[in-house]
């Protein structure tokens, strides 16, 4: 799989966020921030229609490589800034993984009303920011910080490796 740069979402963490938004199979899921597609191609078997939504040339061509290795033909890859992608698209729910212009993503979500979204974040100032913006629109719904730690090999046995926390703030309809 390619990698634009950064970690791509853990497939756990996906599992969690995609547990909150219980996508149907006649769901239209949004990827925002999409990175390397990984959210995209978890969603997409459960979904009628993905968009993976990133402003970055390297996450648009590591998104339509990794979806073309894995044989996924109902996600169409969209270059550009989400604030400005998302006013045409009808969705249902939708999963945003970056935080550049998450004021606007947040407000536009607001206002798709009932739309259901995570918003995965490791920074506190983003988790801050969307939990206030979420709480003013009467969209926030649950607040999970999730920690994983990953078993590895020392001295013939086994220590657990902490990964970073990650919280997802769960909100919309």
């Amino acid at each position: 799989m390619l990698y634009p740069g950064g970690t791509p979402t853990q497939p756990e963490i996906i599992a969690v966020a995609l547990s909150k938004l219980a996508p149907r199979p006649t769901d239209v899921f949004a990827d925002i921030g999409c990175g390397s597609g990984s959210v995209s191609i978890a969603a997409a078997p459960l979904v009628k229609h993905v968009y993976a939504i990133d402003d970055r040339d390297e996450a648009v061509h590591a998104t339509s490589e990794n979806l073309k290795e894995c044989g996924i033909d109902n996600v169409s890859v969209l270059k550009g800034n989400a604030a400005l992608v998302l006013g045409n698209l009808e969705i249902d729910c939708a999963f945003i993984g970056g935080s550049k212009n998450i004021e606007r993503v947040l407000e536009i979500l607001n206002k798709k009303a009932p739309v259901r979204f995570v918003v995965s974040a490791v920074r506190i100032e983003i988790v801050a920011l969307a939990l206030d913006i979420m709480k003013k629109n009467n969209s926030f719904k649950e607040l999970l910080q999730i920690q994983l730690s990953r078993g590895n090999e020392l001295s013939g046995g086994t220590m657990l490796k902490p990964e970073n926390p990650v919280f997802l703030i769960v909100g919309g309809a």
